[in-house]
């Protein structure tokens, strides 16, 4: 399949040019979504299904929260700076020995913000789904949003013919605003992990999709990605959890973002609306050892 290009459509640049404020652009996305017409509902919803945008517009999440901003607290001491640094180093290994901070970075900073073996998702499990368990029943059809935790996912539908359609989830990840830095991206290049759980519904031959790409500063210079859709094995009993995954290594220097999509199918049939549940989903930053 030849994914498409790096291309503005029309709708990308009229929407980036009507909304710079990132506030009001996600308020007034919303309002749109909730007003606006069935004809542009209908055009939107017959594209063709198997072509995401490239690269989608999703909003990059807000940064990280420090300490002492969570519910007014005072911020607590921590540890010191040579304390801090042998805790991450700890945790990190030998490779991040070697690393040197730029100027106004601090290893108390790093340790607060801790960058790298974490999942840099926002709510990346919203229906507190148990993989560990069977998927749950899906119940009747509602709004995704009122299942659980979606913060940071923007959220659409893609309608197929006859009765089935995609729910497409979205974010991007601002890879400075979540603390890692130029130098780090551009020469250690750290390995960049992305992984996913998705439930095998036998509602279709294929239940899901997984697209990432890896881009510049402005955000549609796409210097690397990757795209699955997994078939299970019939032979293998249906209602399993099946795990996605893939790391991006020597992905060369100017990486600033990762947008990550996943797209789920749904079917309502004479047995009712039934969905293919997604969860865990995860994108890490790790030092190569």
């Amino acid at each position: 399949m030849m994914w498409p290009h790096l291309q503005e459509t029309h709708n990308s640049k009229r929407y980036r040019e009507r909304w710079t404020d990132r506030q009001t652009e996600r308020w007034m996305a919303l309002r749109w979504k909730e007003e606006r017409p069935a004809s542009q509902m209908g055009r939107r919803n017959h594209r063709d299904p198997r072509l995401p945008s490239f690269p989608p517009r999703a909003p990059s999440p807000p940064p990280p929260l420090s300490p002492g901003s969570i519910l007014g607290a005072p911020p607590s001491p921590g540890p010191s700076e040579q304390g801090a640094r042998q805790l991450l180093l700890d945790e990190w290994g030998p490779s991040g020995a070697e690393l040197n901070l730029p100027e106004g970075l601090s290893w108390k900073l790093l340790y607060v913000r801790r960058p790298l073996y974490r999942n840099l998702l926002r709510s990346p499990n919203p229906e507190g789904i148990n993989i560990y368990q069977p998927p749950p029943p899906c119940g009747p059809a509602r709004p995704l949003e009122t299942l659980g935790n979606f913060s940071g996912w923007q959220i659409s539908t893609e309608k197929l013919l006859p009765n089935f359609s995609w729910t497409v989830k979205q974010q991007c990840v601002d890879l400075l605003a979540e603390g890692l830095w130029e130098e780090l991206l551009d020469d250690e290049q750290p390995a960049i992990t992305i992984m996913d759980w998705f439930e095998d519904s036998r509602l279709d031959v294929c239940v899901y999709e997984l697209h990432v790409w890896l881009l510049a500063a402005d955000r549609r210079t796409v210097l690397r990605q990757y795209h699955a859709a997994p078939r299970p094995s019939p032979r293998e009993p249906g209602g399993q959890w099946c795990q996605v995954s893939h790391v991006f290594k020597h992905y060369g220097p100017g990486v600033r973002f990762i947008h990550f999509l996943h797209k789920a199918k749904n079917r309502l049939g004479s047995d009712g609306f039934r969905r293919t549940r997604v969860t865990d989903s995860s994108v890490s930053l790790q030092l190569w050892n």
